[in-house]
């Protein structure tokens, strides 16, 4: 592989000839050889470009950046933006907790690509500063948690939300197709009195809207943005209002509407906002955890389990055991949600360590978040499309069970008292007969009193 020399403060360092980082890229890449699948977000990169091309546009407003430079940096992000230099952000997660090497690497990249459209050779006199034109205005202290909220803000609205708006939409639409449809009810893991199976899908569609709720709530403190308070939030080197109007352009150019901080110095030692959203993300995981772990024993058997529910026959669950077929979306899911909640766990420990002003966990904090709201949002569809949409009851199992259910004898409670319903459902269980059979023998209910008051369809 053929080098050039790249120099910092630090002095010369080889770089490979074919990539745009220069030297604290370089630095970086060699110090933290942590990981093999652990390189900074490209959301976070995409977001710098978001940032620098407004900075540019601030800076040049307020007359500390020639239109040239602006035009320059704006051709070069718009080039990151659109996925054309990923191979020159070799960064892992693992480096300075500020993410200041990736927060240079970007502004290195722009400056030597911007090199090259101008027909120049990398190391000659530059067209562009890394630091003193790219990242005029900025600290990495102000730049890498603005990226932070506006990765993790285009996330939640490009891929979270629309995933979970479907799934629920699904719910639902089972909800309503199921409403008729009696079925007998558990707690305890034990039967219970009956319900319909689309009030027990109602229950899901209730979980699902509530988190949603929780979560775009949380999007109005993703929108704030740090930018404009460079080293400790006091926006030491920016030019006047320089804070409020380059979350103008960032709002301008993403489409969404970001604002400045109303502190930058919260904004910079701590992480809240990505709390409350992750909080948020957690709740759901918690949901449909429980949905999916509920579908999954309601559908168990298909002879020897539960087996009120069908699910979608997707692949061949045994290498061994011919014609098995597995609840295999149900069980993604939910480790899907186990992950999201030990993310929870790494960026709860993440936040704490915001000394006074700076918080030093950013690339940790937003990596986990990242892949929260990018695995809840992959594994909302794939159950969608894979399992919700092609749930069936099983009429004929669902029948059976509730003729069978002892707890329908709670229909009795308020004819004949507590204790007698109590003595036939226990009686029936020790001789293995119905509730309808010990309920006359034991002389408490004739056999028409007991078909009129004990119908399950009218105990739900």
């Amino acid at each position: 592989m053929k080098y050039r020399i790249e120099k910092d403060t630090l002095g010369e360092v080889r770089v490979p000839e074919n990539k745009l980082w220069g030297a604290q890229t370089e630095r970086s890449r060699n110090n933290f050889k942590i990981g093999t699948e652990a390189s900074m977000p490209f959301e976070i990169i995409k977001a710098f470009a978001y940032l620098k091309k407004a900075a540019a546009y601030t800076n040049t407003e307020s007359k500390v950046l020639s239109t040239e430079k602006r035009d320059l940096i704006t051709l070069v992000c718009d080039e990151i933006i659109e996925e054309q230099l990923n191979d020159h952000f070799p960064l892992v997660i693992w480096q300075t907790g500020s993410g200041t090497q990736s927060n240079m690497n970007v502004n290195e990249v722009i400056a030597n690509r911007a090199q090259l459209l101008m027909k120049k050779e990398i190391g000659t006199e530059p067209v562009l500063k890394a630091n003193d034109d790219v990242n005029k205005s900025q600290s990495s202290n102000d730049t890498f948690p603005t990226a932070m909220h506006i990765s993790a803000y285009i996330m939640l609205v490009e891929k979270t939300i629309p995933a979970i708006e479907n799934l629920l939409n699904t719910f639902k639409h089972k909800s309503e197709s199921f409403k008729d449809i009696v079925k007998i009810g558990r707690t305890h893991l034990m039967d219970a009195t009956p319900l319909t199976l689309g009030q027990e899908f109602s229950g899901y569609t209730q979980l699902l809207a509530n988190g949603l709720k929780t979560l775009k709530n949380s999007l109005s403190s993703l929108s704030e943005l740090a930018l404009g308070g460079t080293a400790v939030g006091t926006g030491l080197n920016t030019p006047k209002d320089y804070d409020t109007l380059v979350a103008h352009y960032i709002s301008k150019f993403t489409g969404y509407p970001f604002i400045t901080a109303p502190n930058k110095f919260e904004a910079l030692s701590a992480h809240n906002a990505i709390v409350e959203s992750h909080s948020a993300l957690k709740q759901l995981a918690i949901s449909l955890n429980k949905i999916a772990n509920d579908i999954r024993m309601l559908a168990s058997g298909p002879r020897s389990g539960i087996g009120e529910l069908l699910l979608p026959e997707n692949e061949p669950g045994s290498s061994i055991m011919p014609g098995k077929v597995n609840p295999t979306q149900c069980e993604a899911l939910t480790m899907v949600c186990a992950q999201v909640m030990g993310n929870d766990v790494a960026i709860t420990i993440g936040a704490t360590q915001g000394h006074y002003e700076l918080n030093v966990f950013k690339p940790m904090i937003i990596a986990n978040f990242l892949q929260s709201a990018q695995l809840l949002g992959d594994a909302c569809n794939s159950f969608n499309e894979n399992c919700a949409k092609g749930i069936e009851p099983n009429n004929k199992r669902i029948d059976e069970l509730v003729a069978n259910s002892l707890m329908l004898v709670t229909a009795l409670n308020t004819k004949i008292g507590y204790y007698k319903a109590a003595e036939i459902a226990q009686t029936a269980h020790k001789n293995g007969t119905t509730l309808k059979k010990e309920a006359i023998r034991l002389g408490y209910v004739t056999a028409e009193d007991f078909d009129l008051w004990v119908k399950p369809e009218n105990m739900i």
